[in-house]
Parts: C-alpha cells; structure tokens; sequence
C-alpha cells in the first residue's frame, strides 16, 4: 500500500501570529521575528510535521501547508469545527 500523509495548514501573519484552525500562537515581548519562527517550527517538527509548501498572501501573510506521514491504519486528524455564537430572540 502506497504511504498516506495527512495535513496541517497554518496561518502566518506579519506581526507575528500563527494560527491554525483557531488556535494562536504569537511573539513573545523582545522576541526576534526569527526566533519566533524555529521555535514554532521546531513545535510542529518534534510532533512530526515537515513544511512541503508555503504560499504567500497579500500583506505580508502566508499559509505553510505541513505534512506527516499517517501509521498503518490511522486517519488523519480531523478539521476542527468553525465556532459560531448563537443570539438568543
């Protein structure tokens, strides 16, 4: 059987926000932009992410798209839900 990867697509920002599916991640105070950057990349990479692909966006954003092998077996994560809020009539 041929190997199968699943995906993780994350949201960078120029002023030093990641997201992904919601969750953030920002600059620390006094933290250069370059070492914001391999300590949130060195995160995906000890879970076993590996960057395959960037694609820049208008303003200085940009989605990294990752990727990770799956186990026999395993499916991929699945996407979070998009959290909406309700007004009561």
């Amino acid at each position: 059987m041929a190997q199968r990867f699943e995906y993780k697509v994350v949201y960078v920002d120029f002023r030093g926000r990641v997201s992904v599916e919601g969750d953030e991640t920002t600059i620390q105070d006094g933290e250069r932009m370059t070492a914001f950057g391999r300590r949130v990349l060195n995160g995906f990479g000890v879970q076993g992410w590996e960057l395959v692909a960037i694609q820049h966006q208008p303003m200085g954003a940009a989605f990294h798209i990752f990727k990770r092998p799956l186990a026999e077996g395993q499916e991929p994560e699945p996407a979070k839900p998009i959290k909406t809020e309700t007004t009561p009539l």
